[in-house]
């Protein structure tokens, strides 16, 4: 799925009589809230948010060091993991990461072609 195939969001249009710098502010503190969350929800495991939702803490992660560059920031990829997952990548994985399900495996084949794409 290239980025012409995602959904619209042209639904975002009910925030457009916002001021751009107002309508950002809103739009960050969202993205805190669901980072927060995925920090507290240490249970969610990657491999069930991507085959359930197409995405997971490493696409966040790409997103935010995507959105870096486009702002003219470089931003490593390990500076947007710990941003996102709230301590280092390596550490994390070794915390919190379970094995891997044959269910779980299947699942994220099942629906390897509707993951996120990043340009990278």
């Amino acid at each position: 799925m290239s980025s012409a195939d995602m959904p619209s969001t042209d639904h975002l249009a009910t925030l457009e009589h916002l001021d751009e710098a107002t309508r950002t502010q809103i739009e960050a503190a969202a993205f805190r809230r669901l980072v927060g969350h995925l920090q507290w929800r240490k249970d969610a495991q990657n491999i069930d948010l991507m085959g359930l939702s197409g995405f997971c803490r490493n696409c966040i992660s790409k997103w935010l060091r995507a959105g870096a560059g486009e702002a003219g920031v470089e931003l490593t990829d390990a500076d947007a993991r710990h941003a996102i997952y709230g301590m280092p990548y390596g550490e994390w994985k070794a915390q919190h990461q379970a094995k891997a399900s044959e269910e779980q495996k299947e699942r994220y084949a099942r629906t390897r072609s509707l993951h996120a794409k990043h340009d990278l």
